[in-house]
């Protein structure tokens, strides 16, 4: 018994939960590196969107009294936050169109 867990590489049961990049597998390591730097400065991008959207309604809603600022500010709130969770969720969403082409 102990001993299957002994021959088992830890590397073996993490690359078992890691995803195998759908159709990228085939791409270099440069490749997957850029790919990863694009989509991390795009989730920043939504992420400044969503806080200068919040802080657009904070100011629209108690300083100024100014309502088409603060539905500005929700309006950047919902395209930043969705922005966020449509570029999380890619990878997900590429290897399952992926796997249902195969």
């Amino acid at each position: 018994m102990f001993l299957a867990a002994e021959t088992e590489d830890i590397n073996e049961i993490i690359g078992g939960i890691a995803p195998d990049w759908g159709p990228f597998g085939q791409v270099g390591d440069q490749a997957r590196t850029m790919i990863q730097v694009v989509m991390a400065l795009a989730i920043l991008i939504c992420m400044a969107i969503a806080i200068w959207g919040a802080a657009k309604q904070r100011i629209g809603s108690t300083a100024m009294r100014d309502s088409f600022s603060a539905e500005q500010g929700k309006g950047l709130i919902v395209a930043g936050l969705t922005g966020i969770f449509i570029i999380g969720s890619l990878g997900t969403l590429f290897t399952i169109i992926y796997g249902m082409a195969i």
